[in-house]
């Protein structure tokens, strides 16, 4: 179920107050990402699941933080054009995907480094909830890089719209 002023379902809200919470202690910087973060800012999109990006370091303490919700500890993993440490986690119904110092694969054969998360998460308010956000123009060029051209468009397609309003 969806609420009135938000088209996140109210079940995805509670998992990600948890996450919240709990992170809130973990000292550890980090975003949502993926379908979710985009939704969080705006864009209107079907929401399966909850991604988290993070750094390495950050990887190991999210994962101390819910460690009662791992189905995959945290590990480095390639996984065709994406390296990073990713895990994943489980709560209540909801799928939580973990991935820390994500690399992505470039054209001409070189992995481009870590991005600075410092200088692409946004922070947005989602009922009581102050939730750290993937910035939508470095999504938009992170989904190119990946290949991914339909969403990357759809993204660049709602940001236009946004700045001509």
């Amino acid at each position: 179920m969806k609420t009135a002023d938000s088209p996140i379902p109210t079940d995805l809200i509670a998992v990600l107050r948890l996450i919240c919470e709990r992170l809130a202690h973990a000292d550890a910087r980090w975003a949502v990402t993926g379908s979710l973060g985009m939704a969080l800012q705006g864009v209107r999109l079907e929401i399966h699941d909850i991604d988290l990006q993070t750094d390495a370091d950050g990887a190991r303490r999210i994962e101390a933080s819910l460690r009662e919700f791992a189905v995959s500890p945290v590990r480095f993993a390639v996984g065709g054009i994406i390296k990073s440490w990713y895990g994943t986690f489980r709560i209540a119904s909801t799928t939580v995907e973990l991935m820390g110092d994500v690399e992505k694969l470039l054209s001409d054969g070189t992995w481009e480094p870590p991005p600075n998360l410092r200088s692409i998460i946004r922070v947005v308010q989602v009922a009581d909830l102050q939730v750290p956000v993937l910035d939508l123009e470095y999504e938009e060029q992170a989904y190119r890089k990946l290949g991914r051209v339909e969403r990357a468009d759809l993204l660049l397609s709602w940001l236009r719209d946004r700045d001509e309003c």
